[in-house]
């Protein structure tokens, strides 16, 4: 089932209001004792631990819950550290129809407190902490079902085995058994330990080994298959070490770890790790303490200090014989990270010449840009577009000739990465009077004319009403028959022809191109569906996910990588495709003299069913097909029309277009079968019935032998700030 998590505080604090008026329970964190109720609020917190949350529920009741999780100051946690409540989805031990991800902070936009409503069915729910190295925050809920009709809890009993001294203690080690009966009728349906009283529960499998040297309790209880759980039991015992001549302490070594400044400093945060051997009787025990007078703590995962300052971990290890090693200490400084510079650049324009008594500029205008940093970081750059076009670094003053309107759009970038919102300056340009904008029926400033998919060959230069050859095919409008769009692009052409903008030859070719087409057949044109027409409805019915973004513009393109950083695709979520045609048409846009870097995503699965990726982004990747945008001479292997980590295509095969240039684009999918066309050429062929696997292989690589799914979703990928592709016309037919 599709959780929306509802990050509501305000409306949790309601709900809960309301239960306690109505006199509804909640589940009490770390409340091992089903609570039979109609609705129903569960609560984990978290806190500075790393190793188990600070309150969960043990057990709920089959129905609508409201889960609450919170990892805040209120609840302990003094660092700002972010937990995740995760349920997991994969293992077939335990319940996977509740897919819950909750991302919690003290420094968020709810301080730390989330809410979500799911509905629980009777059975078992495993849920953990996904954040690296929390692994051991975890836990089981157990939800039994409403009208079940066993209420009795089961019975638990242990036993400690191990070969014994005269004093009774366990020499070397000790196992404990545990067994269990359910007298209710509803069945035994696990049992679980804990050793120590501030032991976490784990599921028993197997007789309890312990054999650290000292005093131990070992808890357990059993719980039922209607819900009931045992009153816990415990049992205690002494472990010596067997009789050895070891009289040699551990070896131990500690070493720092975290990102840290060339001064050696470490920003925010450092790791300590310990580690202890011993040849001898064996590691029994490994101690920290923080500051020269810290207390001593068992060491039992990497120690990781937040405060700002200098501080020395101390560390120390003993054997199974008793033997104690000397005290050792690591000392290094942690400081603050600088703030982050999150403000754009402010910019301005001036528009200089002379002008006429209307206001237009006679001959040319001398377009002037500037910016200032006030966030600290520093200008990195200025790009601009003239009318419409391509984004382009702004090195001087640009001069502007040609008679009509124009209008500039320019923006700025800081060394932070903080792009400036567009802003724009619109003037007229005349030569010895006004001269009115062109009315072109679309706007397309592809190098040659390509009508449909098919590339006439012929420069898609200006006519003598300032529109381009391809703007007046009109080859993007929905046409009702093949004849009538024939008839159209002759009219075009003969005009043309009179005009001397094309001549003989070139009449031909665009007539041949635009037969080929089949624009306005049955079966060419018809049954392709605009899933991005670029209006702002199309647009909001695309999800972003992971980093970076995509902007819509005026001209309705989209461009990515303009206003936040980082790796990640802008996906159509409203359904999947098997076999299909998907058309579009995308422009490099790249700052600069780099090229950017891109693709579209074809037959992935549905995003957030995938809780275990940190990255969704990383789903369509791993999961699903990347055909490659890409058209820079070095760098990535995988070229334009690649099928990315699959089927490599160089430049030589997909050809190359300036920046700043229009392409079509169709990825025809059919089976495992991938063909890609790049304005109406053929540049790729990619079948993967055979399981073709990643080149080099990837061991994270999730799919079946290489294989993909049969169909999925499609998406478009934003690589970055300087990766800036822009997209249009996004349709799709089903094959």
């Amino acid at each position: 089932m599709t959780l929306l998590i509802r990050q509501r505080r305000v409306w949790a604090a309601l709900l809960a209001g309301l239960l306690m008026t109505l006199g509804l329970q909640t589940t009490a964190a770390g409340q091992d004792t089903p609570s039979v109720r109609a609705a129903q609020v569960l609560t984990w917190t978290a806190d500075d631990d790393i190793t188990k949350y600070a309150s969960a529920p043990a057990t709920a009741v089959a129905g609508p819950a409201t889960i609450v999780f919170e990892n805040s100051a209120a609840t302990g946690n003094t660092t700002g550290m972010p937990h995740t409540l995760t349920f997991v989805t994969s293992d077939p031990e335990y319940n996977s129809d509740v897919q819950l991800n909750i991302l919690a902070s003290p420094n968020d936009d709810q301080d730390g407190r989330h809410t979500a409503e799911v509905t629980l069915t009777p059975g078992r729910y495993l849920y953990h902490c996904t954040i690296p190295g929390h692994g051991e925050m975890r836990g089981v809920l157990v939800v039994s079902d409403a009208g079940g009709d066993d209420t009795t809890a089961p019975e638990a009993t242990a036993e400690v085995r191990g070969t014994q001294n005269a004093q009774g203690q366990y020499v070397g080690s000790a196992s404990v058994a545990i067994s269990a009966t359910d007298a209710g009728g509803s069945g035994v349906d696990r049992i679980e330990y804990a050793v120590g009283a501030d032991g976490a529960w784990q599921p028993y499998t197997a007789p309890v080994v312990v054999d650290r040297v000292g005093d131990h309790t070992v808890r357990y209880r059993a719980l039922d298959k209607a819900g009931n759980v045992s009153a816990e039991k415990s049992v205690t015992f002494t472990v010596v070490a067997p009789p050895s001549d070891d009289s040699t302490p551990p070896d131990t070594s500690a070493t720092v770890s975290g990102e840290r400044n060339p001064d050696g400093t470490y920003v925010d945060m450092a790791t300590v790790t310990v580690t202890a051997s011993d040849t001898g009787s064996g590691v029994n025990s490994i101690e920290y303490a923080i500051g020269s007078e810290g207390a001593w703590q068992a060491y039992t995962a990497p120690v990781m200090v937040h405060e700002a300052g200098t501080h020395t971990v101390r560390y120390r290890a003993t054997d199974k014989a008793g033997n104690a090693a000397a005290e050792k200490s690591v000392e290094f400084t942690i400081v603050s990270a600088p703030p982050q510079d999150t403000t754009p650049p402010v910019t301005g324009v001036t528009v200089e010449g002379t002008k006429n008594s209307d206001g237009a500029y006679v001959g040319s205008a001398r377009v002037t840009i500037g910016a200032t940093d006030e966030g600290g970081s520093g200008v990195a750059g200025i790009e601009y577009s003239l009318d419409g076009g391509p984004y382009i670094a702004y090195t001087a003053p640009l001069t502007v000739d040609r008679a009509g309107a124009h209008t500039v759009a320019y923006r700025a970038t800081d060394k932070a990465g903080n792009t400036s919102e567009p802003r724009t300056v619109s003037f007229t340009v005349v030569a010895g009077g006004g001269v009115p904008a062109p009315d072109c029926p679309e706007y397309d400033e592809r190098l040659t004319v390509i009508v449909g998919t098919v590339d006439s060959g012929v420069p898609n230069r200006v006519t003598n009403n300032r529109c381009r050859i391809n703007e007046l095919i009109e080859d993007e409008k929905e046409w009702t028959s093949h004849a009538l769009f024939l008839k159209h692009v002759k009219s075009v052409l003969d005009a043309l022809l009179k005009e001397g903008v094309v001549d003989q030859r070139e009449y031909n070719a665009i007539t041949r191109a635009a037969r080929q087409s089949g624009i306005g057949k049955p079966g060419q044109t018809e049954g392709y569906r605009k899933i991005l027409d670029g209006s702002a409805e199309s647009f909001a019915r695309w999800e972003q996910v992971g980093g970076g973004s995509f902007a819509l513009n005026a001209d309705g393109s989209i461009t990515s990588g303009t206003t936040k950083p980082g790796l990640g695709m802008l996906w159509f979520p409203e359904r999947k495709y098997g076999d299909f045609s998907l058309r579009l048409q995308w422009r490099d846009d790249a700052p600069g003299t780099g090229n950017a870097n891109s693709g579209v995503f074809v037959r992935f699965p549905w995003v957030h069913e995938h809780p275990e990726e940190s990255r969704p982004e990383w789903v369509a990747i791993k999961y699903g097909h990347e055909v490659q945008v890409f058209d820079r001479p070095d760098g990535d292997m995988y070229k334009t029309g690649s099928v990315y980590g699959f089927d490599r295509v160089g430049l030589s095969g997909a050809g190359v277009t300036p920046k700043g240039t229009w392409n079509d684009y169709e990825i025809r999918v059919v089976d495992q079968r991938y063909s890609v066309y790049r304005n109406g050429v053929l540049i790729n062929e990619f079948d993967n019935t055979g399981g073709q696997v990643f080149e080099p292989p990837r061991p994270d690589d999730p799919g079946t032998d290489g294989r993909r799914f049969a169909s999925g979703y499609v998406g478009l990928q934003v690589h970055g700030t300087t990766d800036v592709v822009s997209y249009r016309d996004v349709r799709i037919r089903e094959l």
